[in-house]
């Protein structure tokens, strides 16, 4: 073997040389739906009383928020509890409390007028408000976030092979390890008003954030 010959197993070793970088991207989109929790809650003398007015009020709730064409609308609780007064270690029912609620979805720029119609109609909770963007926009925040994830890995390896005077050869290995749809927001930033002839109650939705990460394995 002359001296400049390399052995099987160095020659293996400088064609293997691999740079392993992981990049992460993101992408920032508009809320633009409210997904909204909201119910009827009755204190009645007896649980027939209770449920049935519950049921009543409920109706008409239900039958506000069809003809308004809410999304996604279903029943997400019914419950019947009975109230008792503690007093000199003695516990006294005093009545029974019936709860219905009910789950939509409509875009956010209508749901404050809607929450307000619906108190008048009969709700008396308003349990919680969150916001999304539509799924189409998602969809395209995701393209987005792994492309930038590509492109952080990119520059990320520029920079320490650039560093360390060697030069890329070719990607070998591509692993996604996430596009991470948004996590809808909790918490809905909302005001009433004591006059609601005058004002309608304003909700603002906000921004949320795609992420992904994208694994490169470069040959050098």
């Amino acid at each position: 073997m002359g001296p400049l010959a390399m052995s099987p197993a160095i020659a293996q070793e400088a064609t293997m040389r691999v740079l392993t970088v992981t990049g992460q991207g993101q992408e920032q989109i508009q809320t633009t739906l409210a997904q909204v929790n909201l119910g009827v809650e009755v204190e009645a003398a007896t649980a027939e009383a209770a449920q049935a007015e519950a049921a009543r009020q409920s109706t008409e709730v239900v039958e506000l928020l069809r003809d308004r064409n809410v999304d996604r609308l279903q029943t997400t609780g019914i419950r019947l509890n009975p109230q008792y007064r503690h007093f000199d270690d003695q516990r006294t029912l005093t009545g029974y409390i019936a709860t219905n609620t009910v789950s939509f979805e409509v875009p956010i720029d209508t749901v404050g007028a809607l929450l307000d119609e619906a108190v008048m109609a009969g709700a008396t909770r308003i349990q919680g408000v969150s916001f999304r963007a539509r799924d189409e926009a998602i969809a395209t925040a995701r393209d987005v976030a792994l492309r930038n994830a590509v492109a952080d890995a990119q520059r990320q390896a520029q920079t320490v092979l650039g560093t360390l005077n060697f030069q890329s050869e070719e990607i070998v290995g591509i692993q996604i390890n996430g596009a991470v749809p948004p996590i809808p927001l909790p918490e809905a930033r909302l005001a009433q008003f004591s006059d609601a002839a005058a004002a309608t109650t304003p909700v603002i939705g906000g921004e949320q954030t795609v992420n992904a990460t994208v694994t490169l394995q470069i040959r050098y």
